[in-house]
Order: structure tokens, then sequence, then C-alpha cells
């Protein structure tokens, strides 16, 4: 047992421990791993809502376009060339001033004395626009590539080695700080180097506006003047591919169409998160939830919108913070008490196989057990048959009174081995026992059972007194089996009998159950029954053993070592014969010592027909 139990341990309760401490260790990431999901989640709509604002711009890109080729249908370019701005101003709002340049450097619009935002336009950008002048710009260009060649070889370094290790689109975001706008007014390599350290997608370059268009048809560039992005875009006709036609964008009226798309998609995600559209000073310019206010510079994730809108983000934010914590602890708490009813279980499925395994050791004993009670069982009768039958057969006792003697002697050792083999195959074939029910009189079938046993007690010196009623006690049962049982109860009062060789019987009518222990007492009333008594003043039953008596094999009092005859048996064939007939059989201590048998069997019938078995 103890071998059994020591492999139980370590082959499965130790393994089982070791693996709910790591469960529970692996509770402390659960709050990491939850948030490191909702961020990937929420970085796929951050990313979403940037594809589409970037998408919308793209599409004003061609709409200006579109706006130029529709000014250029019914005039030469250089025929509109010089009224641009106003033309184009008063068919698309969203142009601030338009301006049309030739790439010889010549600026026909706006003019510089039509109205104020022309006159600070044409200054802040003629010597930019003319190619005088190398500025810092963000650019886009989506048919054509800038001849980076040209620019100073130092620059074109850093910005290949800003383009290597800057992170992918959807890799994370950034926050435009107070550095990188002060960045601005330095060297071009260290305004570089400060977008590197933001970690954003997006770095200036420094050229001249004709190195950026080179071959390009149209294309974007957004420049910082004054801590102030200007936006514009541009455009060369086919018709005239050495005229320029561009448009500053009025970032007001371009950001009333983003408001469309800055929503939170799917649906399910609404009542959590709030997208927002915050400018290059990390301000909200739109938000998905109107009156929503948090930490603007602190979103969960953000995603660049691209160099049309450099340091623009759409940043993600919580509309309860404290959400994600609780849901964490919640699912942490699910985790742990998931991990302890395991545990639980392992500790009660262990603690239950080795009460099995303890309770079929102990079987395997008892059956032990029950071969040597058995083979010595069959050995006594057997040697006390051939003894005298040898004696008598030879001729060697004359006396007739000897004779008789010996012939009861062998009668009792017969009936002695038939109830032995009669109790082994019964119990070895439970399922075949079948019962022939019908009413008899059990109070006769006592009276004839003890007369047939009285001459054998009598015989071993035993006192046998009987308490039976004279008028018939009726009941629905098999009588050979109910038979069976107060032979047994008998042959048990004979066996532990002592010195104290007293065995008394009797028959009692009850009218109710007094006794919750018996079957028929979940009947919802009381139920009229019988009791069959065997008092014996023997050794009595051990405390504790009253009911294990009745299980299989099971012997209060060795039999090898006490010389008390028996196979452990008898009692559990009693009280399976018993249940069957719808009562019990149980032991109580008898006052004066010794112990009361008790059958309980119920008058009335329940629900027992022939051939139960």
């Amino acid at each position: 047992m103890k071998k059994v139990a020591l492999v139980f341990v370590l082959a499965v309760f130790v393994p089982s421990l070791v693996l709910a401490w790591l469960a529970v260790r692996s509770l402390r990431d659960q709050q990491f791993i939850l948030e490191r999901q909702q961020s990937l989640l929420f970085q796929g709509v951050a990313d979403s809502v940037a594809k589409d604002a970037s998408g919308l711009i793209a599409e004003q890109q061609r709409e200006f376009a579109r706006q130029v080729e529709a000014l250029l249908a019914d005039s030469m370019p250089m025929d509109i060339a010089a009224s641009f701005d106003e033309r184009l101003r008063k068919d698309w709002p969203v142009a601030e001033v338009g301006f049309t340049v030739s790439l010889d450097g010549q600026v026909y619009s706006p003019n510089l004395f039509d109205r104020a935002e022309a006159r600070r336009f044409r200054l802040e950008n003629d010597k930019f626009l003319c190619s005088r002048e190398s500025v810092e710009v963000y650019w886009n260009s989506p048919k054509g590539t800038i001849n980076l060649s040209q620019l100073d070889e130092k620059e074109s370094n850093l910005t290949q080695a800003q383009a290597a290790i800057t992170p992918p689109y959807a890799s994370g975001y950034s926050k435009y700080t107070k550095e990188s706008k002060q960045a601005r007014n330095v060297e071009p390599q260290q305004k570089i180097r400060a977008a590197l350290d933001n970690n954003s997608r997006v770095a200036p370059s420094e050229a001249e506006f004709r190195q950026l268009i080179a071959d390009s048809t149209e294309g974007t560039l957004a420049r910082f003047l004054q801590n102030k992005l200007n936006l514009m875009f541009w455009y060369r006709s086919p018709r005239d591919p050495q005229l320029v036609f561009g448009a500053l964008i009025h970032l007001a009226r371009l950001t009333e169409g983003l408001r469309n798309v800055v929503k939170v998609d799917p649906e399910s995600l609404r009542d959590e998160i709030c997208v927002a559209l915050l400018d290059d000073n990390a301000r909200p310019v739109t938000t998905s939830c109107a009156n929503f206010q948090g930490n603007w510079k602190r979103p969960i994730v953000a995603t660049e919108i691209g160099e049309v809108l450099p340091h623009w983000e759409v940043a993600v934010y919580l509309l309860n913070p404290a959400r994600l914590t609780q849901s964490a602890q919640t699912l942490k708490r699910t985790l742990g008490l998931l991990i302890a009813l395991l545990v639980l279980a392992i500790g009660i499925g262990g603690w239950l196989i080795v009460l099995d395994l303890n309770r079929q050791l102990t079987l395997a004993s008892q059956k032990t057990d029950f071969v040597s009670n058995v083979s010595h069982e069959l050995k006594t009768p057997l040697t006390s048959i051939r003894m005298f039958s040898e004696l008598l057969a030879e001729g060697r006792v004359t006396d007739p009174e000897k004779q008789r003697s010996y012939f009861n002697i062998i009668t009792a050792e017969t009936a002695r081995l038939t109830r032995l083999i009669n109790n082994v195959l019964d119990f070895s074939r439970p399922e075949r026992k079948k019962y022939n029910f019908a009413p008899c009189d059990l109070a006769g079938v006592v009276r004839e059972t003890v007369e047939s046993y009285r001459p054998h007690l009598e015989a071993g010196g035993f006192k046998l007194d009987c308490d039976l009623p004279q008028s018939p006690v009726f009941i629905n049962g098999d009588c050979d089996a109910l038979a069976q049982i107060v032979v047994n109860l008998l042959s048990n009062a004979e066996k532990y009998s002592a010195d104290r060789k007293e065995v008394r019987v009797e028959v009692l009518a009850r009218k109710g159950t007094p006794q919750p222990a018996i079957l028929f007492s979940r009947q919802p009333r009381p139920v009229p029954h019988v009791e069959v008594r065997v008092l014996d003043r023997g050794l009595g039953v051990p405390a504790g053993s009253e009911e294990r008596i009745f299980e299989q094999f099971y012997r209060a009092h060795d039999s090898l070592s006490s010389g008390i005859q028996g196979s452990g048996l008898g009692l559990t064939l009693a009280r399976q014969i018993a249940r069957a007939h719808g009562g019990d059989v149980v032991c109580e201590p008898r006052d004066g010592g010794g112990s009361v048998f008790i059958l309980r069997l119920p008058t009335a019938p329940i629900s027992t027909t022939n051939g139960h078995e």
C-alpha cells in the first residue's frame, strides 16, 4: 500500500502541483496579455481610420487635378495662369490659395497685391517655388521619385539611415512633442535625428521645389512655417508640362471631410473606446465621442496618417480606463478559481483513488483469508466424515449407541459442509439467484428451521429457547431463502458462543418502522413488519464493526487465530436475501453480553414479483 501511495504521489500528485504552481505564476501576466490583445485590436481600428483618412486626402488630391483640367478645358494653360488663384477658390472651396509657377522659376499666381493671404503666401513660398531656396518639406509623389543624388551627400545618408530603421506602418504610434517642434528651427540633420528619436515613420527632407517635382505629374508636400502646417497639392497638365498648378489647402475645410471617417468600427467597440484625430500639437481635431475628455498625449495606441499630414495621428483612448484592469482582474480570478477547482479535483480524485486502492488491497487480503478459511472449513468436516465413516465401514464400532452417535456426527458435518458450499455458490452467483415469492407463514418457517437445527445445537451443549406466536404470520417471500437466513443466524450464534452456550429465537409483529436503517423505512408512512430475533450470549461484536460484519469476507474475529469456524459469507448472504425481500438484517448488542441479530420483513408486499433477482 505504501509503495502504491508513493508511486501515485510521485507520478500524479506532485506533477499536478507543479503544473498548478506554473499556472498560478502565469496569472500574474494575464493583465499584460489582455492589454496586449486589446492593443492589437485597437491598433487595427487606428490603422483602419488612418488608412481611410489618407484615402480621403488622396481623393481630394485627385479632385484638385480634375478642377485644374476643368479650368483648362476651354483655355490654354498660360491663359489662366495669372487668374488661377481666383478661379480655383471660386470652384473649389478647399483651396485657401491657388498658385501657378513655371519650372524656370516664374510665379504667375497669386498676385502679390491681391489680398493678405496671397501676399503672405508669396512672401513665405516664392523663393522655394522658384527653386532658389532649399527648404525642409514632407513630400509625397505617387507618380514619380525624387532624385536624391542632387541633395547634400550627408543629408542623403542620414535620410537613408532613417528610412532603414523607421518602424513599419502599424508598429506603434508617435507623439508630437515640443522637442520635435523646436527641431524645425535647427539643422536638417538634427531634425532627422529628432524624428528618429520620436519614433516617427515620416521625416522631412531638404530640397528645392524643382527637385521634389522631378518627372512627376502630381503630388503633395507639407512644410511647417512658424509652427503651422502648410499642406499643398500640385499638378502638371499634359497640355503644358512646364507649368505647375498648385493649391495651399485650407486645413479646417479639409478636416471637415475627415470627420466622417473618424469613427469606431466594429460597432461592438463603441462603448469601449474613443477615436480621435490629433494635429501636430497633439490637440484633437475631431473625435468619435463628442463629449470625451482625456489626456490627449497618452493614447492607448495611435497611427500616423503619413507625409500628407505629418505628425497628425489617429489615436485611440479608453472610455473607461479602469475597465481593462477590471477585466484583467476578473479573468485572473476566473482562471485562479478554475485552477483551484482543478487542483481540488485532482486532490479529491487522488484521495478517492487511494481509498479505492486501500479497499482493493483490503479486499484482496480478505479474499486470501477467505480461501484459507474455506480450505480449513472444508477440511474439518471432511476429516470427521472420513474418520467416522471408516470406523463404521470397517466394523470397529459394535455399540449401537456409538454407531448412532457417529451417524449423527456424519449427518451434522454433511449438513455443515452443504451449508458452506451453498453459501459459496450463492455468493459467487448473486445475479443468477432467483426467488419464488409467495405467501408464506414466517412463524412456521422459523419453527421448522429451529427444530431441524435443535439436535445439532443441543448436541453441542447449547440451551435453545423459542418464543414463537401460535397464529400464522404471513409475508410474501421465498420460504427456502428465509430458512437459509435463519440457519445462517443460528450458525453464527453457535460459532461465537464462547462459554455461555445460550441461544434464543423470537418472532415479533410490529405495527411501524422504528429503525430508519431498513430499506422499507423509506416509505412515506410506517410499514407494519415482523421481526425474527436471534439472541446469544457469545463474544459480541466489537464496537465500530456492527455494519462491517455484513461485508463480504469480513470477520470481526480471525478464524485461524481464534479457532472460530466460518467463511465470512453467512451474514453477507443473509442481508442480501433480506433486502431482496424488502427488509434487512441488523445487529444490536444484548443486555448482559452477547448480540442480537434481527431480521425485519414487511408483512405487506412491496412491489415484489415472482422471479425477482
